[in-house]
């Protein structure tokens, strides 16, 4: 490939029609999926479908018959706010307890007429029932059923946009159906979510909404489970998003709150507790969680600077990183610069974190010993490995998981990098190293907008948890650091206690210099008063990144 002189990837204008096709209402959803437009026709066939044989209850009110016998069996695989999974019924997956008129034997639902909302369906159910990652079973599906451009589109915001705002949904879906979420059958849990989803977070009409989800109900299950569906969906459609708010959040502002953008109330109160005096950001930092991010690239230096890659994908240079590009969407493994290894896929918090190991100032000469102590999946480790390579300097990269660790080598598989399978807390390396990064495992709050399920599945237990590691992790780094050297701590979280607790009590245990960090991010802006730098999605466009230098005295 000649850097530079390939025009953009020729889906600019796919990308501005999907655009329109997919935004907000006036909740604040960052919703993008629009059914109407190009995709008016697809919701026209669903309702008519719908129209022919759908059972409506009146008023819109769940009524007794529907019922019926197998929905009182209870809860099959929901997945509650807490984030806990009831994934059996009987000791039998949710999916073999759900009724099965019309169902395929082997418990698959059938193909539908409807394949975007079939694919978002489907991707809530293997995150109730496998507990699965969306990020990576969307992808699978789109390429497997083969969707793209706006039916993509379309799949990627109901499922993404579902997944996000559970506890809100759940909560909504319990009082039109007169009943706990935990006796509503895991498969229809599913379609309920996404059809309240569509009606109070996006633009597609209430219509469509609801008859949509009636159908894809009625052709796995029959008109009995689709009369359910049908009942509770028309009673969530009577009130605005703004209405059920009022009707169902509580009282307290910070509940109010998290209820309205859908995050746990813990996690919102941990986003408050961070911003300290700035508290009054929270609204926007709970909004910016539920936008839809950028992607953003990194470029490889030494083999394409963010200018070229900017020309060659069509998308638009960083802000803070000189290695960024940002994109509005699209499948980026599908760009040629990021196929040839040339550019990744990577947040620029992220870079910005690997960028200031080694911006920071040694106490004598970097030897060119430098070590990712925490590298899975390699994306840090990359970009270490191609600004060592530019000095002649090699990194090390550890990672326990071997899985993980195989990813790590894909990553780096053409850079001075070595790959260690090991624990880093008893890594085996020889000491005396120049820098050091410790990209601790942490709850990822600061990553919620890009991991749609993972506030529901976090619990303040999990800090605990993870505070030992972190804590251990950054001793044992700093065992193997050389006097003189630096440690650069970090987590995509910006919860305190993982955060400056931790940094606090490596300065008060190990005797550590710290650095102020904002000199490690020129041109940054408003990460805070220092010495450690948090970054924030709302401020910054990144993930919440929270970093920090120690160096070790002679």
């Amino acid at each position: 490939m000649t850097r530079g002189n390939r025009p953009g990837d020729g889906n600019a204008r796919d990308r501005r029609r999907d655009e329109r096709e997919a935004a907000p209402n006036r909740s604040g959803e960052a919703g993008r999926a629009r059914a109407q437009g190009g995709g008016k026709q697809q919701d026209r066939d669903a309702a008519d479908r719908s129209r022919a044989t759908g059972r409506r209850s009146g008023g819109g009110r769940a009524e007794a018959g529907g019922r019926d016998r197998d929905e009182r069996r209870g809860s099959t695989g929901r997945r509650s706010a807490a984030g806990r999974s009831d994934r059996s019924t009987g000791g039998r997956p949710a999916s073999q307890t759900a009724p099965r008129q019309g169902a395929k034997a082997a418990g698959r639902p059938r193909e539908s007429a409807d394949p975007p909302r079939s694919v978002a369906r489907d991707v809530l159910r293997a995150v109730r029932e496998r507990d699965a990652y969306a990020n990576l079973v969307l992808p699978a599906l789109l390429r497997e059923r083969g969707l793209s451009g706006r039916d993509a589109a379309l799949a990627t915001e109901l499922a993404y946009g579902a997944c996000r705002s559970l506890g809100l949904l759940d909560a909504v879906i319990a009082e039109g159906a007169g009943r706990p979420i935990e006796e509503i059958d895991g498969p229809l849990l599913d379609v309920l979510r996404l059809g309240v989803y569509q009606l109070l977070r996006t633009r597609i009409g209430a219509h469509a909404a609801v008859d949509t989800s009636v159908a894809l109900t009625r052709a796995e299950f029959g008109a009995g489970k689709a009369g359910f569906v049908n009942a509770v969906l028309r009673r969530a459609g009577e009130k605005t998003p703004e209405q059920w708010v009022d009707a169902l959040a509580p009282a307290d502002p910070l509940g109010r709150l998290a209820f309205e953008y859908a995050h746990p109330v813990w996690i919102a109160q941990a986003f408050a507790d961070a911003l300290g005096a700035r508290a009054a950001e929270l609204r926007d930092v709970l909004a910016a969680d539920d936008a839809r991010p950028l992607v953003h690239l990194v470029a490889r230096p030494g083999d394409i600077t963010a200018e070229e890659l900017a020309l060659v994908t069509g998308g638009e240079e960083g802000r803070w990183s000189p290695y960024a590009v940002y994109l509005d969407g699209g499948d980026p493994g599908k760009l040629e610069p990021v196929r040839e290894g040339m550019a990744a896929v990577q947040d620029e918090g992220s870079q910005l974190v690997a960028l200031a190991l080694t911006r920071a100032a040694l106490d004598g000469p970097d030897t060119g010993r430098w070590l990712d102590l925490c590298a899975g999946p390699g994306g840090k480790a990359a970009l270490l490995g191609a600004i060592a390579a530019i000095d002649g300097f090699r990194v090390d990269a550890v990672e326990p998981a071997a899985h993980r660790a195989e990813l790590v080598r894909k990553a780096v598989h053409d850079l001075p990098v070595d790959v260690h399978v090991a624990d880093g807390r008893a890594s085996g390396l020889t000491p005396g190293y120049d820098r050091i990064l410790v990209d601790a495992p942490c709850t990822g709050l600061g990553a919620l907008r890009r991991r749609p399920e993972a506030r529901w599945r976090r619990t303040p237990a999990d800090v605990r948890e993870l505070v030992v590691l972190q804590r251990e992790l950054l001793t044992a780094a700093w065992d193997l650091l050389r006097p003189g050297g630096v440690v650069v701590y970090s987590t995509c979280s910006p919860h305190l206690p993982e955060t400056v607790s931790i940094v606090a009590d490596a300065v008060r245990r190990l005797g550590a210099e710290q650095l102020d960090t904002r000199e490690l991010l020129p041109g940054v802006t408003d990460v805070g008063d220092g010495p450690g730098a948090q970054l924030w999605p709302h401020r910054h466009g990144t993930d919440a990144m929270f970093v920090a230098a120690l160096r070790k005295p002679r």
